[in-house]
């Protein structure tokens, strides 16, 4: 019986890798403002996920966008959000800064 188990926890470990990683068509798109990058891994307008990093390596709070979607804010140099959605009309893929309380950069956007 413990083999048993063992076999599903590794088939359903292989098939986490699969499912997360970036599919061979996948394009990596990025635009950087003066303060952030803003980096996407997509396919048309699906979306698998949103990078958001400072250009200084300071920390801040970041957030992303992309359509209805809202990131929650992290504090951080950079995060990677995992999204793995489609919006059809979603053109834009966007990143933004604060740094005590204040926008350092916001609307850094990726066209995909």
């Amino acid at each position: 019986m413990p083999i048993l188990k063992k076999l599903i926890a590794l088939f359903a470990a292989c098939a986490a890798l699969l499912l997360t990683a970036t599919p061979a068509s996948a394009e990596v798109d990025g635009k950087c403002g003066r303060y952030l990058c803003v980096l996407t891994a997509h396919h048309n307008r699906y979306v698998q996920d949103i990078t958001v990093r400072t250009r200084d390596g300071l920390p801040g709070t970041l957030r992303a966008w992309w359509g209805p979607y809202q990131s929650p804010r992290v504090r951080a140099a950079g995060h990677r959000w995992v999204v793995n959605q489609e919006h059809k009309k979603a053109k834009l893929v966007c990143g933004g800064l604060e740094r005590d309380g204040r926008t350092i950069e916001d609307g850094v956007c990726v066209r995909i």
